[in-house]
């Protein structure tokens, strides 16, 4: 997995840490390639002593859907199955947590992360609407301005008619997601199969008592300090101060 450059993304992700009083969000959106090289092959044959590529594994219902996917509409559970549940095949599935691992890399590892701790959701709009729902109650009207950008981005990016979207749903004992100061989070995977491609878009919420993020925060003050200080420099530069004689 390569993690590929896109000067939109860096600006949303910039846009989407912000202070809200009782808590900090930090958001990121970043764009991977899916094509395998080096490092990447030695972990899929490990991962594959597990089981073959293409043998399917049952995820877990989407956690933003109370009523059934509309893919399993008229689908009966007489088979004992979860109506709800999905599959992905195992190739899918180690996408998912390599892109976890790069995008955490090197605080936490989610080597360990099992099929039942993602989700395939039923569609965009729902995932739009979860993202656009959670951002704007906790950012307010300032999320409306960001909102029609955001989706164009990861369209150009993606092309997000082309996606299976995955979310990834915790367990919270031993990732960024269930630390103490955790409010809420969101996590998910837009995959184009036929780009070889996979947009990562992850959002959670901190107490700002937990000092948690704060890092993140004072990073990008800093990147704001410095452009100021170059158009400073910039206007000096023109309009040069006139020589006492």
């Amino acid at each position: 997995m390569k993690l590929l450059e896109n000067s939109s993304f860096e600006a949303l992700s910039s846009r989407l840490c912000v202070e809200t009083g009782e808590s900090r969000i930090l958001g990121r959106i970043e764009s991977y390639s899916c094509k395998m090289a080096g490092d990447d092959k030695h972990m899929f044959k490990q991962f594959c002593q597990e089981g073959e590529p293409h043998v399917l594994e049952a995820l877990s219902p989407p956690q933003s859907t109370s009523a059934t996917s509309p893919s399993q509409l008229g689908k009966s559970s007489e088979d004992g199955e979860n109506p709800l549940s999905d599959k992905c095949c195992r190739k899918t599935l180690f996408y998912l947590i390599t892109t976890l691992n790069e995008s955490f890399r090197p605080d936490y590892d989610f080597s360990a992360a099992r099929a039942h701790e993602f989700s395939r959701e039923p569609s965009l709009n729902w995932v739009a609407n979860a993202v656009n729902g959670s951002l704007f109650s906790a950012v307010g009207e300032e999320f409306n301005s960001v909102g029609p950008e955001l989706w164009n981005a990861i369209d150009q990016e993606i092309n997000l008619q082309g996606c299976d979207i995955y979310s990834y749903n915790p367990d919270l004992d031993s990732d960024p997601f269930g630390e103490e100061g955790s409010l809420w989070s969101f996590n998910y995977f837009f995959y184009n199969k036929k780009l070889k491609r996979i947009v990562f878009f992850t959002c959670r919420s901190v107490s700002v008592l937990s000092g948690y993020g704060r890092d993140c925060l004072d990073n990008e003050l800093d990147m704001e300090l410095e452009d100021e200080e170059e158009m400073d420099g910039f206007t000096e530069d023109r309009f040069p101060r006139a020589l006492c004689v």
